[in-house]
């Protein structure tokens, strides 16, 4: 790939058991810059241990840009229900995003180390935390992922995450139409214009 050009964005890798034959691997790619594809498609496709090369459309093109919500499960439940409403309007008129949530967390750990590893998700726009009370740790992931660009909206709640918070918002549902709408290139509407108020 390095040889004809190519400028990866993304990879993945995943084992596919079988048992009808010994493990394998997918490895997907994104990259940018080849000017002739079908020669790099042949050239893989020679490789020994490569058993086919397939095209397919980007996940920025399918999925496009991803609004995370982490919290408790109620609460999660509602700031996914905004989001996902809010996201079918824009889907409707061609936009691509998606709504992405876990089951809920409980703990400080658990919730802090998976709003800090929301910088490794591929196309993760925007980090909604839904809960009662969050700090500590928590506070600690959501600034390093302030630093990498990923704007934060967390609930109304008890802690010190809403001091660091982007935005805080008392209305669940309101706070996953918040987010969508940041993410949207069709909504004039900006976390960073309103950075720091409460709602």
């Amino acid at each position: 790939m390095a040889r004809h050009g190519a400028n990866i964005l993304t990879t993945q890798q995943s084992v596919i058991s079988s048992e009808n034959q010994n493990d394998i691997s997918t490895l997907y790619f994104e990259f940018e810059g080849i000017a002739d594809m079908d020669a790099l498609i042949h050239d893989l496709s020679e490789i020994a241990e490569v058993h086919s090369v397939e095209r397919h459309r980007p996940f920025s093109e399918i999925y496009g840009k991803r609004v995370i919500i982490l919290g408790g499960g109620a609460q999660v439940a509602q700031v996914a229900l905004g989001a996902v409403n809010e996201a079918d309007r824009h889907n409707i008129r061609g936009e691509r995003i998606s709504v992405d949530t876990i089951p809920p967390l409980v703990g400080e750990d658990d919730l802090a180390a998976a709003a800090e590893a929301v910088s490794r998700l591929p196309r993760a726009t925007v980090l909604v935390l839904a809960g009662s009370i969050m700090g500590g740790k928590i506070t600690e992931s959501v600034m390093k992922i302030q630093k990498l660009g990923i704007p934060v909206i967390c609930l109304s709640m008890v802690g010190s995450v809403p001091d660091h918070a982007d935005l805080v918002v008392t209305d669940p549902i309101q706070a996953g139409v918040f987010a969508v709408m940041h993410v949207s290139s069709k909504a004039v509407f900006n976390i960073y214009r309103v950075q720091g108020r409460k709602f």
